[in-house]
């Protein structure tokens, strides 16, 4: 579920089952052409696509992050760290352009970036997504 669709009963009632805060990141520049900037949230879409629908009533979708600058990899970690304080158990950081791992936002559970993944597959008609996310679940990542 994304963070706007919850008022605060439904979550005081249901927060416990929303263990999992997944946190996208455009990663723009602001050198973006308008169609170039459609795309790479299309791509973002479809990514969080993956993730949201099959595993919808435990991640919790925040607003993304969207532009890439100095410090970016900072401010990812500190929300992450902000987030678990707050009582997600995981984090996921999503970025479809961007080349991102765990090495560099230590403070994620998992980070999806297709670039690494993905390689030359087209993302749609890939498993690996629910694949890595059980697996952190599981404690196998």
């Amino acid at each position: 579920m994304r963070f706007s669709d919850f008022d605060r009963s439904s979550w005081e009632q249901n927060h416990q089952f929303y263990d999992t805060c997944l946190l996208p990141f455009t990663g723009l520049t602001g050198l973006e052409s308008p169609l170039e900037m459609a795309s790479a949230l299309e791509r973002l879409r479809d990514l969080l696509d993956l993730i949201e629908k099959p595993f919808q009533g435990r991640i919790v979708t925040y607003p993304a992050v969207q532009y890439l600058g100095k410090g970016y990899i900072d401010l990812i970690n500190e929300i992450c760290r902000n987030v678990k304080s707050n009582g997600f158990q995981f984090v996921i950081v999503a970025t479809a352009d961007i080349k991102a791992s765990r090495q560099e936002i230590i403070e994620s559970d998992l980070v999806l970036s297709p670039p690494d993944i993905f390689a030359s597959q087209k993302i749609g008609a890939n498993p690996a997504v629910g694949e890595r996310i059980l697996q952190m679940w599981k404690g196998e990542n």
